[in-house]
């Protein structure tokens, strides 16, 4: 399976303080590790589907934020598989929350990723912080090799 978290349990007392946050970011930045895209086991809660939904159009929106401030319009460009790889996202995953954000539509038999600045940076006040934050530097992991794609 491709799930990179199965559940995210924070007491009472620590709740709103970001940890949440922290932890699915930390199981990205180890799927990014493992060269793998991954997605938490469904279905989720509903504060789950709300932190999951929240987490990845804060990253997606700073990625193609990225994309779109780059000088060459010819550099402007992005693919979901572009945007898997560099955020260890499910590509369905991904194709839904870009949906859900209107920034995804179908034209002339073709998919098109919206990278407007406005529309990004109106999306962007609303995600709200990161939370506590992954350095992945300081990650010291190596994951088990299972898979040939290691060998």
């Amino acid at each position: 399976n491709d799930y990179n978290l199965a559940c995210i349990l924070t007491l009472p007392q620590h709740q709103r303080k970001g940890y949440g946050k922290f932890i699915i970011s930390f199981s990205y930045e180890l799927t990014k590790i493992e060269k793998k895209a991954g997605s938490p086991e469904k279905p989720l809660s509903d504060l789950g589907k709300i932190s999951y939904e929240s987490h990845w159009a804060r990253e997606l929106l700073f990625y193609l934020k990225r994309i779109g401030d780059r000088l060459d319009p010819t550099l402007r460009q992005v693919s979901i598989d572009e945007l898997s790889e560099q955020t260890a996202f499910k590509r369905e995953d991904i194709k839904a929350t870009l949906e859900r954000l209107r920034l995804m539509r179908y034209v002339k038999g073709q998919w098109i990723i919206n990278i407007n600045p406005r529309l990004v940076d109106y999306w962007l006040a609303r995600c709200g912080g990161p939370g506590v934050v992954v350095d992945p530097d300081k990650i010291h992991w190596t994951p088990l090799i299972t898979q040939e794609r290691y060998l």
